[in-house]
């Protein structure tokens, strides 16, 4: 899975098509993210002894990854995400449209 937590990231299919946030969470076996202000989803809560307070909560619900895209950190557009080996051997991920690192 190439989206890591921390990743800004565009939803380029789905309901929330267009919107951009930040990956909260990744869940890589399931090949789901959940993206901060995106996705979200109306929940009855009951009250608990932790949450003394119920009602209705706004809770983001996870996307699958193939609809979300990396955004460039050069010129802010959607990318895909490769890999370079840097002259260490340590595995770099960059930008496939600048070539800038992620």
């Amino acid at each position: 899975m190439k989206i890591r937590k921390g990743d800004r990231v565009v939803v380029i299919s789905g309901k929330d098509k267009g919107l951009e946030g930040v990956v909260e969470r990744v869940f890589p076996d399931k090949g789901k993210v959940i993206v901060e202000g995106v996705n979200v989803a109306r929940k009855h809560q009951a009250p608990t002894r932790q949450d003394q307070q119920g009602g209705i909560i706004d809770k983001a619900m996870p996307l699958d990854v193939s609809n979300v895209a990396a955004i460039s950190p050069q010129d802010g557009r959607p990318t895909r995400v490769g890999y370079r080996i840097d002259e260490s051997g340590q595995k770099i991920r960059i930008c496939k449209r600048t070539g800038a690192d992620l």
